[in-house]
């Protein structure tokens, strides 16, 4: 154990000698000035009963509009709040339509520098980007599982990695969108799969229309993932077999969904 601990702290030594840094969430400082950035999205979360807010440090969201892509150094923090309901646990709206946000919760992180991922494989790495979280007063919060956020991340490199890329550069499809669209057979609405249980025929395609102020893509079990849907876009799966098929929202698991192909 003597040695174990010894061996321990010369690569502790070595690493702070050396300059070299080890990966993980703790590289990340808890953005106390958040506040001096810019607010580029809210959501309403009726699946969490949270209000969300986005914030990108000062001149992320001029840069991504420039076409310059989501600089070095750039600081995303999403702010979760609680919200105001009723006595039935029902959140209240303001005279805006929006949730009545109530107190913080958590935030979460990432923070983009260069040279920041190299020491993850393929398998993981999310380009230069790093993720962390922290408690409604800014304490480093070790509890959760941190390589989910690569995971969720992962797929969507040719967006930088960043979900909520079209909210930074201002091309989040407006509500008329939704109104332009085809009908979906399956509609996403307020985080929610409608109907969350559909039949569908072999061989016919499933249309999924999302109508949210947020994007979704869908997982189903053992076939390829859907592009990411924003506002007003749709995806077709076709089944050629029948049977049952459970699926998921790929960057909120909450929602589910099933289809029994006949």
């Amino acid at each position: 154990m003597k040695k174990t601990a010894i061996a321990i702290a010369v690569g502790v030594l070595a690493a702070g000698i050396t300059g070299i840094t080890v990966a993980g969430p703790e590289k990340i400082k808890y953005p106390s000035d958040y506040l001096k950035g810019t607010l580029y999205a809210t959501v309403d979360r009726p699946d969490t009963k949270q209000y969300r807010e986005l914030y990108a440090s000062p001149g992320v969201v001029e840069s991504v509009r420039a076409g310059k892509g989501v600089p070095s150094g750039a600081v995303l923090t999403l702010v979760q709040w609680s919200v105001q309901q009723d006595d039935k646990g029902v959140p209240l709206k303001g005279p805006d339509g929006r949730f009545i946000k109530k107190d913080i919760l958590a935030h979460t992180v990432m923070e983009k520098r260069t040279g920041w991922g190299a020491e993850y494989g393929p398998e993981k790495r999310n380009g230069e980007w790093e993720y962390s979280a922290f408690t409604p007063t800014g304490e480093f919060n070790p509890k959760p599982n941190y390589d989910s956020c690569f995971q969720c991340h992962l797929p969507h490199a040719k967006l930088d990695f960043v979900t909520s890329l079209a909210k930074l550069a201002g091309k989040f499809p407006d509500a008329s969108t939704v109104a332009k669209a085809p009908k979906g057979d399956v509609q996403i609405v307020g985080f929610q799969f409608m109907p969350a249980k559909i039949v569908a025929t072999a061989g016919k395609p499933l249309k999924f229309l999302n109508t949210d102020d947020s994007p979704h893509f869908i997982v189903v079990t053992g076939r390829p993932k859907t592009e990411v849907l924003l506002r007003g876009q749709t995806a077709s799966l076709t089944f050629d077999k029948a049977g049952g098929y459970n699926y998921i929202c790929g960057l909120h698991p909450s929602m589910k969904g099933t289809i029994e192909v006949k």
